[in-house]
């Protein structure tokens, strides 16, 4: 096998095979680690900006101290590591579909991330995150009806772009408002979004929170040698 590519692991899934791996990127000079669902790439080392963005946006409009956070969807770790870089993080419950997922991180796969598992603060649930949002027992069994301060969720392309069928039921009103039920009031919803904001998926966080905001988030490009952007959406609830 080439030095300058690796697979580190895969698993068959539900939704398909994913994999992750390593290769060498001539243009950006650096080993980039990846993602893959199938044929199709879910994130890439290379792109790390608006996931931690995600985290960030996200915790800033949060108030209090002493916060339990849930992240939907583990990946590569970054929005997960940002989240833990603020010093008010009391408990982080990271909500993922695949075991090879929690796998890489438990075996440290991936050096920028290495050593998030075994934070004191982290959980790592093996999950379907959209299943426990729409349900009553939520994101921790042992406590059914245990609410949070805050959820970020990066899962899915976007909100018309998701990555299997049964997820779409979440980004409508109903989906919404079951997943509203899990945060404590005044906390924050911040979603990742890899296209333009969209004006039909605003109104139908309206519908459901309030101080309802999508910002865009712009970060370099070193493949196209240009700039790139990304898309957090930010509500609260009342």
């Amino acid at each position: 096998m080439s030095a300058h590519f690796e697979e580190l692991g895969w698993q068959q899934t539900a939704m398909g095979e994913i994999s992750l791996r390593r290769r060498f990127d001539p243009t950006a000079r650096t080993d980039v680690y990846e993602v893959k669902l199938g044929d199709e790439y879910l994130m890439s080392s290379l792109f790390t900006v608006a996931e931690r963005e995600l985290a960030r946006l996200g915790l800033a409009r949060t108030p209090g101290a002493d916060l339990d956070v849930v992240v939907g969807g583990l990946g590569l770790g970054y929005t997960a590591r940002e989240a833990l870089a603020d010093t008010r993080i009391r408990t982080l419950t990271v909500v993922e579909y695949s075991a090879a997922v929690i796998d890489w991180h438990n075996r440290e796969l991936l050096p920028a991330t290495a050593g998030l598992a075994t934070d004191k603060r982290i959980t790592l649930v093996c999950a379907d995150f959209f299943a426990a949002a729409a349900g009553t027992t939520g994101f921790d069994p042992e406590s059914p009806g245990r609410t949070y301060d805050a959820i970020l969720l990066d899962i899915d392309h976007s909100p018309q772009h998701v990555l299997h069928h049964p997820h779409a039921p979440f980004y409508t009103e109903d989906g919404l408002r079951a997943l509203s039920a899990h945060l404590a009031p005044h906390g924050t919803f911040a979603l990742w979004s890899d296209d333009a904001p969209d004006d039909q998926f605003l109104a139908t966080l309206e519908t459901v929170f309030t101080d309802v905001e999508a910002e865009q988030v712009a970060f370099d490009n070193p493949l196209t040698k240009g700039r790139s952007t990304n898309t957090i959406y930010l509500a609260t609830r009342s």
